[in-house]
């Protein structure tokens, strides 16, 4: 082909010159730390100070404080690629196949990543002792401490390593916990290990890379490890390249994001959010029908990529900055406040303001903490680029620093020195009063101490029960809503909220206790006719909104026979039809009992009182035809049959029969009716259709499920002249789905005909579904006649989507029958997304 026309190679080359764009270097080299700190800008009133730099700290992807106030940090020296493994492909996206997975730490190849204690020996703010508490991992991201031990995310892994005696020595070898989370991408890996409120440990899951945990798969997303019970989840699904998570005060998780005009997501419970659905694929539930956008965001600023985002809970900044969203702006070199605001059921985001700024190019922030102190620290990666399009790109890794953003005054006494204490050396008494503390980082180490020493078997009978005792009384006496949430936390994380316990806090004053309370029902999966009884009863009265929404996410973890009870409460009550997520969510509900509890659904959705409930006769029905139509069997055909039937008088027939249509076009297969399957559906298809010729869905459906009376119908419309060209058009669409070769030849003609131009590209349509080197040829003759722009630009579309009529193409115009200069270089680029070998040798 012409050299006019690059070769995929370069054009590949090009695109990544462009990403990188953002990331050239503005200087050769970096500046010191303290020179970084006299570059930035903070927010009036603060003051932001050196912490650690480099030598002591290099490349720092994440930060922890442990409870000795001591600041561990990941020193992500491998980035961007894993030692000793061999790179087989990078495809366009940076994703890079290996040759095998790794052995887990120390049996695998060595890496250069490590994770390091960083102390301030003579309290002066900054710290100036470094041990590693283990080096040599390959690919490490994330770090929780708890359980006696170090939970490390080292892709593909989840490790635990044991220091039981505290002596920031590992006990040996890690424990493998999970194996199978992808290391395509070393900027998406999985990260940003954070323990839930509930005792589970929490962890994001990047774009660009593919786990496949126990047989769980998922591109993006939220993921959670329980530590006791050995159990792993997909918390949530969706949401971009994110790194970073925390919990705000009731519970609520947000974690952050990759994608322009937004800062975070609010993951709930067995939820599916957006994704970049053409790269990363579609939802893994294919019968999701829906998902959640981010939180939306008013007045953005910066760059498109927020790491390491926290919700403030501490208080020594302002007042006014409790319960704000601070993220780290990689782009823009800068820290972000946001207000957070309840919107419905979840959330809505505001710009703050710039916490912090930097002239400093280099500055890179990579994760975001709250210390015992109640300021917060910023790592920062510290390098000239920030993306890396070319695995092999030169990574400056002499360089790091950790920073502190902090209010008011330097202290005069022990400037910046941790409040820190031995938690292990702290009475139970004592423990729970850290659960009142201002600032959350106490009360969670609080927690963690409590459950360490409920997993070591540190107490004795006695103490145990006085604990329980405390713990309940606060939960169910305390007026003080933070108080007893906190507690029912603590509760529920030592598995100690039985179900006398839960019956009792269905009646809580406080809205997130009884919201945590349905979460924990649903987290352990089985409950008594009795309390079953009462959940439907609680469903039916439940005020607040919050609650409700965990109703929907907890009747998608029990047994139908619970859950659908739960469900029609809601459909009656009908309330929350406009809220952001509650819709959806309760469809996801029904979605996942629709087959397994098939009769318990179909008896709520065949009563006639269904059409009354908005919720259910606009969101739910016709989802739930869809899904029984998808099934593509005769129980779900026969499932359509009864609903259609049992709703069609009180019900929109079109809403119905969209949704028996979008079923129908989600089968695989050849999608044939069985004989026995749906002859009832079918037969009612044809009087809808007779009643309503003019209906396209109606007209479909019948040409679809064999009616020949309809096909001829369509067939004589769709080639005479003097239909109107917009309905000819429609239904040489309709002819397009029969994918039957005896239209080839008439599509073919109105091509070659003067045609009105609608028409023509209908019959493209058409033609599309045929992969044949007749219809081929025949579309790279059309190319060498006059048609207009629009129409060549779509044979190219057709032509290029194939590798067999792409190399008829590209003959074509090496034989310069097609003039290169009229292909844009957006259609060229359709042949690099085929992955044929011998197509990209023609384009070089």
């Amino acid at each position: 082909m012409k050299t006019e026309i690059v070769s995929i190679a370069k054009y590949l080359l090009w695109v990544g010159l462009c990403l990188l764009a953002s990331g050239l270097p503005c200087r050769a080299e970096g500046v010191s730390a303290e020179e970084s700190v006299r570059q930035m800008k903070v927010a009036d009133g603060f003051r932001v100070e050196v912490v650690a730099a480099e030598p002591l700290v290099r490349q720092p992807v994440a930060i922890e404080f442990d409870d000795r106030g001591r600041l561990w940090v990941i020193q992500y020296l491998q980035y961007p690629n894993p030692a000793g493994l061999e790179r087989i492909k990078v495809d366009r996206y940076s994703r890079t196949k290996y040759d095998r997975v790794p052995k887990p730490p120390p049996h695998g190849p060595r890496g250069a990543d490590r994770i390091t204690i960083l102390s301030d020996s003579d309290h002066d703010g900054r710290m100036d002792v470094a041990k590693d508490f283990v080096s040599g991992l390959n690919l490490a991201t994330g770090i929780a401490f708890g359980h006696g031990g170090v939970f490390v995310l080292n892709v593909p892994y989840l490790l635990f390593y044991s220091d039981r005696d505290r002596n920031d020595v590992p006990d040996g070898d890690p424990e493998v916990l999970l194996v199978g989370f992808g290391m395509e991408d070393a900027h998406s890996v999985a990260n940003s290990l954070t323990w839930g409120p509930d005792g589970w440990l929490y962890g994001c899951q990047g774009s660009t890379v593919t786990a496949n945990i126990r047989g769980i798969e998922f591109q993006q997303g939220v993921w959670r490890y329980h530590p006791v019970r050995k159990e792993f989840e997909l918390f949530c699904e969706g949401g971009g390249n994110s790194w970073g998570l925390d919990f705000d005060a009731t519970g609520n998780l947000l974690y952050s994001t990759n994608y322009g005009g937004y800062v975070l997501l609010h993951g709930v419970q067995g939820g599916f959010f957006t994704k970049t659905f053409a790269k990363h694929g579609e939802l893994h539930n294919p019968h999701a029908y829906g998902y959640f956008s981010h939180a939306p965001h008013e007045n953005f600023r910066g760059g498109h990529v927020t790491v390491g985002g926290i919700v403030y809970q501490a208080d020594q900044f302002p007042t006014a900055f409790r319960g704000t969203y601070i993220g780290a702006d990689l782009l823009e070199h800068g820290v972000y406040w946001h207000k957070i605001e309840p919107h419905g059921s979840t959330f809505r985001t505001t710009h703050g303001g710039e916490l912090l700024t930097s002239q400093d190019r280099w500055f890179a922030p990579t994760d975001v903490v709250q210390g015992p102190d109640g300021a917060i620290y910023v790592s920062d990666w510290h390098d000239q680029r920030t993306a890396h399009p070319d695995p092999d790109a030169e990574w400056d890794r002499s360089n790091g620093r950790i920073f502190r953003i902090a209010y008011g005054e330097p202290e005069p006494v022990n400037r910046g020195a941790m409040e820190s204490v031995e938690f292990a050396k702290l009475s139970r008494r004592e423990l729970l009063e850290l659960h009142q503390h201002k600032n959350q980082w106490w009360v969670r180490r609080a927690r963690a101490e409590l459950i360490r020493r409920d997993q070591l078997s540190e107490t004795s009978g006695s103490d145990d029960d006085q604990l329980t005792q405390e713990l309940l009384t606060r939960v169910t006496n305390d007026a003080a809503e933070a108080t007893a949430l906190e507690a029912f936390w603590t509760l529920a994380s030592l598995d100690l909220v039985d179900e006398a316990t839960t019956i009792k806090l269905l009646d809580s004053p406080h809205a997130s206790v009884r919201a945590w309370n349905i979460r924990s029902l649903g987290d352990r999966g089985s409950i008594s006719e009795h309390l079953a009884h009462l959940l439907d009863r609680f469903a039916e009265r439940e005020p607040s909104v919050r609650v409700r929404r965990q109703l929907a996410s907890t009747a998608k973890r029990l047994p139908a026979q619970y859950a659908v009870p739960m469900i029609n409460a809601n459909i009656i009550r009908d309330v929350d039809n406009e809220d952001p997520y509650l819709p959806l969510l309760w469809w996801w509900a029904v979605e996942r009992h629709s087959v397994d509890g098939r009769d318990e659904v179909m008896r709520r959705f065949i009563r006639p009182t269904l059409a009354r409930s908005q919720l259910g006769r606009e969101t739910l029905l016709p989802r739930l035809i869809r899904r029984y139509a998808a099934e593509g069997n005769q129980a779900g055909w026969e499932s359509v049959s009864q609903l259609v039937e049992a709703n069609s008088k009180d019900v929109a027939g079109s809403h119905l029969w969209e949704a028996v249509l979008a079923g129908w076009n989600e089968q695989t297969g050849d999608r044939k009716l069985e004989a026995t399957a749906a002859s009832n559906l079918s037969r009612r298809v044809h009087e809808a259709w007779l009643g309503d010729r003019d209906s396209l869905t109606l007209t479909r459906l019948a040409v679809m499920m064999g009616h020949q009376d309809v096909l001829n119908l369509i067939v004589r419309d769709a080639f005479d002249r003097e239909v109107k060209p917009q309905h000819r058009a429609d239904l040489l669409k309709i002819l397009a789905g029969t994918q039957n070769p005896q239209f080839i030849r008439p599509a073919l003609g109105l091509l070659s005909a003067d045609q009105p131009a609608a028409v023509k590209h209908a019959a493209l349509d058409l033609l599309s579904q045929f992969d044949s080197d007749d219809v081929a040829t025949a579309l790279v003759n059309l190319l060498t006649s006059k048609h207009d722009d629009q129409l060549h630009s779509k044979i190219r579309d057709i032509l290029l989507s194939r590798p067999s009529s792409a190399r008829l193409f590209l003959a074509a115009a090496q034989r310069e029958r097609i003039d290169p200069e009229s292909v844009p270089i957006e259609q060229i680029r359709k042949v690099a997304l085929l992955h044929d070998d011998r197509l990209d040798i023609k384009m070089s």
